[in-house]
């Protein structure tokens, strides 16, 4: 009987390379889905179609209108030609814009702590990847927003105050009704700001309240101490009433409220720093 013999190992069998598609000669493919490289105007478009399409966004507007324009004419059918002899037809806006100013800063809060609070940031970054997009085009859609209300606002209540004394010669005021709405209109990007900070909208819009109610309110209280009499002052003169009223030209000083149009965007741009600087650093 025979010994069986091992079998033979044989070599493995060389791999054919997978056979690969031959199209016809001078015919390439083309995806059917259109490849666009984004940039800052699909966002710019992105956020001009969520701040139009939320329920938020028309009750503000329309309350601040409601408002500036309400308090205005009724302020304006109340005043008589002497009231307009050296300041501008402008002046009733001004009390209309003292309340009005609180809703841009809730609407600026809600354009971004509100998709924080649903979550559909993750959505946004998701489709936007790159998060300074996204915020630069909300600070620029929400500004425009907010300073062509206002500024159409305050303008419609000069007219309409004008048309009440067209014997009147009153100063010129088209320039309060620019600086008018740029000062609410950063008041509101402040609170954009800071609403991309906290990423909260209770605690955003409490802060901003409070840092447009505090210095209006504290100064009463520190004028009684000699110690703390010029800080007291300096609130005074820069809390945001006071400072429309010296936009609109109620306190007869030079300047106009410049100074504090000033401050007011130094803050901002601070505020706009740290948002840009806050996003890239957390997660969503």
């Amino acid at each position: 009987m025979s010994t069986p013999q091992p079998p033979v190992p044989q070599p493995p069998a060389p791999q054919q390379p997978a056979p690969q598609w031959q199209g016809a000669p001078g015919v390439s493919y083309t995806s059917p889905i259109p490849v666009v490289r984004t940039h800052l105007g699909h966002a710019l478009a992105s956020e001009w179609t969520k701040i139009k399409s939320v329920r938020s966004t028309m009750w503000t507007l329309g309350i601040f209108l409601v408002l500036v324009v309400g308090i205005g004419f009724l302020v304006a059918t109340q005043t008589d030609d002497a009231s307009f002899t050296d300041v501008p037809f402008t002046i009733p806006a001004f009390f209309g814009l003292v309340l009005g100013q609180i809703c841009l800063i809730t609407l600026g809060v809600l354009v971004v702590s509100s998709e924080y609070g649903t979550g559909m940031i993750r959505t946004t970054f998701t489709a936007s990847p790159q998060r300074h997009r996204v915020l630069t085009a909300k600070l620029l859609i929400f500004f425009a927003v907010a300073f062509v209300v206002s500024a159409v606002a305050i303008g419609v209540v000069g007219l309409f105050t004008q048309s009440l004394h067209s014997d009147t010669t009153g100063n010129e005021w088209g320039g309060t009704v620019l600086k008018g709405a740029l000062y609410v209109s950063l008041l509101g990007v402040l609170s954009l700001a800071v609403g991309s900070m906290l990423r909260h909208s209770a605690g955003a819009i409490t802060a901003m309240l409070g840092l447009v109610l505090v210095p209006a309110i504290l100064p009463a209280f520190l004028l009684f101490s000699d110690s703390m009499r010029k800080i007291g002052e300096k609130m005074l003169d820069y809390n945001a009433p006071n400072s429309l009223a010296k936009i609109f030209g109620l306190d007869n000083e030079a300047g106009g409220g410049n100074a504090q149009l000033g401050l007011l965007a130094g803050v901002t741009a601070a505020a706009i720093v740290g948002a840009f600087v806050l996003l890239e650093r957390r997660d969503v």
